[in-house]
């Protein structure tokens, strides 16, 4: 089966602190098809990598073709995401939330993987980028 890959990051300088989320969108032979970062001001780590999944979720709703692995280096999100994790945070409760709302659009079948930090190289790459750019 031929999957989309998407690689999700969040990240704030201190925690809180001033933040950024970022994704990076594959189609299933591995060509990079989208790329999307965004600043938050400021914000806790969790929200930011929340966010991340937020904004590959809504771009998924309008360009998804078939099934997709989302894949983020949070450990905490991936498991709060799959239920495996109880979400105690209100302010990751509101973000799941939004992230579970947004699955409700997916045409298609979805997964979470969690994968390290060094593996996701391109998102956290856009997150230090978008940080730079806005301190």
């Amino acid at each position: 089966m031929k999957v989309m890959k998407i690689f999700c990051d969040g990240g704030a300088r201190g925690n809180p602190g001033p933040a950024a989320a970022a994704f990076v969108a594959y189609d299933s032979a591995g060509k990079l098809i989208h790329k999307a970062s965004r600043f938050l001001g400021n914000a806790t780590n969790n929200v930011a990598e929340y966010e991340a999944l937020i904004m590959a979720l809504d771009w998924l709703t309008e360009n998804q073709k078939g099934a997709v692995e989302i894949i983020l280096d949070s450990e905490l999100v991936t498991k709060q995401m799959r239920g495996e994790y109880k979400i105690k945070n209100a302010a990751l409760q509101v973000s799941a939330g939004r992230a579970k709302a947004l699955e409700k659009n997916l045409a298609h079948k979805h997964i979470y993987r969690h994968m390290v930090r060094a593996g996701n190289t391109e998102a956290d790459f856009l997150v230090n980028e978008t940080l730079d750019q806005n301190l």
